[in-house]
């Protein structure tokens, strides 16, 4: 299999082929926020945290969804990026209704975390305050709209984890929204099978578990990465087995 050698961060590293600038730097040990990003679904490059500068580009480069190549020279760090994600962070915290004290994932919610780790200790924007509603129509789950970022995680490990399409977004700009079985309240989503991937995919308090409270939302991440990895290695073995 070809490898590139690129720089990043003044550092030489190794990428195989395909691989994207995130997985590279990640293998390195190389940190680049992401948010919309989640190992063992597809990368959208949606949230544009994992921004990077390129050498030779005009603009900055989502690394989830750019290539590594021969000769790159990538910096993930810096002024201009640290800018541009505390935009970001900041446009998130004023766009949707994002109360830490009270949400279930307080301390478990990786918006909190990137504004804590860019140093975020206000909005600078004006807040919206949108009004939103909370749908606990299902049994198990809920969801909070107020609280939903839009990464679309939720909708990638529904249809690539589980195989069917409950989740889809509605709507553009500001109204736009998650929806379940083309806006129907989630407990009436016939499509849905209950098994909870998209609750454990969610970056926020957005999607839980029906009678948690503040701050009780924990996920496991590694379990959807297990079932991520038996998927793949049972169609690698399909494909290599005789017919």
């Amino acid at each position: 299999m070809p490898v590139h050698t690129l720089t990043i961060d003044r550092r030489l590293v190794s990428a195989r082929q395909g691989e994207t600038l995130l997985e590279v730097a990640k293998e390195a040990g190389i940190t680049i926020p992401t948010l919309c990003h989640l190992d063992g679904i597809s990368s959208v490059g949606a949230c544009r945290l994992c921004l990077v500068e390129v050498e030779g580009q005009g603009n900055l480069l989502p690394a989830c969804v750019t290539v590594a190549a021969e000769g790159m020279v990538v910096q993930t760090h810096g002024d201009r990026l640290q800018r541009y994600r505390r935009t970001i962070v900041e446009l998130l915290l004023a766009e949707g209704n994002h109360i830490c004290a009270v949400c279930v994932a307080n301390g478990h919610c990786e918006l909190q975390d990137l504004a804590v780790a860019l140093g975020i200790d206000h909005v600078s924007l004006a807040y919206q305050f949108p009004d939103r509603p909370v749908d606990i129509s299902h049994p198990r789950f809920g969801l909070d709209h107020n609280r939903c970022v839009l990464c679309t995680r939720c909708i990638r490990a529904c249809d690539e984890l589980e195989g069917v399409h409950t989740w889809d977004m509605a709507g553009r700009g500001r109204h736009s929204r998650l929806v379940s079985d083309l806006n129907q309240p989630w407990g009436e989503a016939t499509s849905c099978t209950a098994c909870g991937k998209c609750v454990q995919a969610c970056p926020t308090g957005a999607l839980f578990y029906r009678g948690s409270t503040a701050g009780e939302m924990e996920r496991d991440r590694d379990r959807l990465s297990f079932i991520a990895s038996a998927r793949r290695d049972r169609l690698t073995r399909g494909a290599t087995q005789p017919s």
